[in-house]
Order: C-alpha cells, then sequence, then structure tokens
C-alpha cells in the first residue's frame, strides 16, 4: 500500500546534478521539489561539536518540523529559505499538498529523515568530474573551499551512515 504523499529524496555528491535531476524530474512529474540548501545551519547553530557529526550542517530540527511533519500528514505548508552567505532567512516558500514530493539536496537521506521517504535517489559523479563542475559553477576561489571542506563533510556523511549503499536507485551523474 502507498502511503500519501510519496515522497522521493534526491541526495549524491556536490556538482553530480542533483538539483537539475531534481528540477527535471519535478516538472515531468507536476510536483513539488523540496531543497535541502534551504536548511543549512543557523549561525547559533554552528558548534564544533555540530559540524563534527556525520550530516551535522543541515538544520535538521527546522526541516523536521516545517517540512517533514506537515508533509507527512499530508499538508500544505510554508517554510523560509535560510540565505548561508547572508546568514540570515530570506523569503518564504510555500508548498502544496501533491500526491508526489522531491526532497533534493546533500544531506536529504540522512537517518533522522529517511524512514519517511518511499524512494531513495543517490547522485554519484566521477571526482575529476565534479572539481570541473565546482570550478565552472563556483569559480576557482570557492573550489578550494569546497576541496577543503565541503567535500569532505559530504563523504563523512556518506560513509557514516552508508548514504549510497541504502539508496534504492544510484545514478552516474546528470549530465551539465
Amino acid at each position: 500500500m502507498m502511503k500519501s504523499p510519496y515522497i522521493i529524496a534526491v541526495d549524491g555528491r556536490c556538482a553530480a546534478g542533483k538539483t537539475t535531476f531534481a528540477r527535471e524530474m519535478g516538472i515531468h512529474m507536476h510536483c513539488p521539489v523540496i531543497q535541502m540548501d534551504h536548511f543549512f545551519l543557523q549561525r547559533h547553530q554552528r558548534t564544533e561539536e555540530r559540524l563534527a557529526e556525520p550530516g551535522g550542517n543541515v538544520d535538521r530540527e527546522r526541516f523536521r518540523d516545517e517540512v517533514i511533519n506537515p508533509l507527512v500528514s499530508g499538508e500544505g505548508f510554508s517554510y523560509r529559505i535560510f540565505d548561508c552567505q547572508k546568514m540570515e532567512f530570506g523569503e518564504w516558500v510555500k508548498v502544496e499538498s501533491a500526491p508526489v514530493v522531491i526532497v533534493e539536496g546533500a544531506y536529504s537521506c540522512h537517518p533522522a529523515f529517511q524512514k519517511h521517504w518511499n524512494l531513495k535517489i543517490f547522485l554519484d559523479v566521477d571526482p575529476k568530474e565534479q572539481i570541473r563542475r565546482i570550478r565552472k559553477r563556483n569559480g576557482e576561489e570557492k573550489l578550494s573551499m569546497f576541496i577543503k571542506r565541503w567535500i569532505p563533510l559530504e563523504e563523512a556523511y556518506f560513509s557514516a551512515f552508508y548514504i549510497k549503499e541504502n539508496s534504492d536507485i544510484v545514478l552516474p551523474s546528470v549530465l551539465l
């Protein structure tokens, strides 16, 4: 018996094409796409202890309260985007009740959430291609930050929770 809504999580390595893949899937399926990038930690949550946790750099508590709880109840809801560049909340996003919902982004398959998902998809990318894409998307200056900080944090999360291995579908990178 299928529960409603049917929730699809799209996780994977940075620059693997998660956002592009989820956006296209959402268009073709006529369903909302919720981005995990809207739920990075607020300044007061960025403690050494929290950042040392695998997958600890996402605001799991706010995601649970503002997205998962109403989502699994089949209700429409709203949440505010957290802009990690400005370190402040931005615009509101309204999500209508729908039979299918996609949750997209790194950390979307965190064990704190995955019991609610019907389908877990992991997008993989070759490390050399990943670096090329990050350089193209974010520039040379930010590439260093990805190599030193964000990629190791993601890899620790993937390894600690066997995210790729526990996914229902593993896909090679989306062409960008």
